[in-house]
């Protein structure tokens, strides 16, 4: 009977963290280049049922769900042109490649809103939260009177799954992803940037079914402690 309470606790809480992932999408749905997130869900452990003698039976028993990551979907989307004179869209797959100039980390983004930055004399070009936009050297953009030194690099990955995200659109990858390539031929659009590629109306279908499978979580949690306490009662 308290596995029945502990495993509706468990799936309660991770239907909160799924919607979670939802909430984080309509609140993203208007940020250029952003992608939209799934949350994955896998069993936990089963055990055997009347096993008293060590052997498989046929009947089972779980113990709830939990989150094991988060899925990106990065399929590109629509595109609006724009009156920003460093604004760019990439069409197809790829990534900028960013550089941060405090740490030097390396990471990967679809939002081409970039702006310049002066460091010293000289102009950089960069995106929203600062980080240096590479070339297809790999190395920072220098911009003079209002001409780029250096191509925008657009970077690509054998297999995207499992990237890491950083927060601000951005991200890392793991090590099944490989190393980053320039993408050959890649093709972008200025005065242009990607929209988002949430759909509202699929993440209000997943708000529903998450919803429903958080109040049925609940009200297994309530049955389960109301039988607890029914036996206690016997008992006494």
């Amino acid at each position: 009977m308290y596995t029945s309470f502990y495993t509706a606790a468990r799936g309660a809480m991770e239907g909160q963290r799924k919607l979670d992932v939802i909430a984080n999408n309509f609140a993203n749905v208007n940020n250029y280049g952003y992608k939209t997130k799934s949350a994955v869900f896998s069993d936990l452990m089963y055990y055997n049922l009347n096993n008293y003698r060590g052997e498989d039976t046929p009947l089972k028993a779980g113990t709830g769900v939990v989150v094991e990551k988060t899925d990106t979907n990065f399929d590109p989307h629509t595109y609006i042109p724009t009156q920003g004179e460093y604004d760019y869209a990439i069409v197809d797959k790829g990534f900028f490649m960013l550089q941060s100039p405090i740490t030097g980390e390396i990471t990967y983004t679809r939002n081409g809103h970039f702006s310049l930055s002066q460091r010293g004399t000289e102009f950089y070009l960069v995106n929203d939260t600062g980080n240096f936009v590479l070339d297809q050297n790999r190395n920072p953009i220098l911009v003079t009177d209002g001409e780029l030194g250096g191509e925008i690099g657009v970077f690509g990955f054998d297999i995207l799954d499992g990237m890491r995200s950083v927060g601000n659109n951005e991200f890392t990858p793991v090590a099944k992803n490989g190393q980053p390539y320039l993408l050959p031929g890649a093709q972008m659009r200025d005065h242009t940037l990607e929209m988002s590629n949430v759909d509202t109306a699929d993440e209000i279908t997943r708000t529903i079914e998450a919803q429903r499978a958080y109040s049925l979580a609940l009200r297994m949690v309530q049955t389960s402690d109301e039988i607890i306490g029914t036996i206690n009662g016997l008992r006494s």
